[in-house]
């Protein structure tokens, strides 16, 4: 039988883990997403996931409650300041003539992007 300790480990692991493979997601996406727009929500969307899923991780290995309560302190701060940070420079990128990019993704009708335009 697994002792309590043990699962605490485990499960403990498995977030940190989890929660560097979405932040290194999150990153690559940082380099291979083409526009501001669409490197903003790899960014903000994913990373807050993944540093969410380490502060949990880290949150199970807490040796006192103090410790505790600084971490979640953490997690609230940064559930509600990434994405709201990430909102205001893509408001400021509009506001600044940015234009996101539009690639010639297929259209629920089979037609391109370009060629319902051109249509139109």
């Amino acid at each position: 039988m697994i002792e309590a300790n043990t699962a605490i480990d485990i499960a403990s692991w498995i977030l940190i883990i989890a929660g560097l493979f979405f932040t290194i997601t999150g990153t690559i996406g940082l380099n291979r997403l083409p526009d501001v727009f669409a490197r903003m929500h790899g960014a903000g969307m994913v990373d807050t996931l993944g540093i969410a899923l380490v502060l949990i991780g880290l949150l199970l290995h807490a040796p006192s409650l103090i410790i505790a309560i600084k971490i979640i302190l953490i997690l609230v701060f940064v559930f509600f300041t990434s994405p709201t940070t990430c909102y205001a420079l893509a408001r400021a990128a509009l506001h600044g003539g940015t234009k996101p990019v539009i690639t010639s993704d297929n259209t629920p009708d089979g037609q391109t992007t370009e060629s319902k335009q051109s249509k139109t």
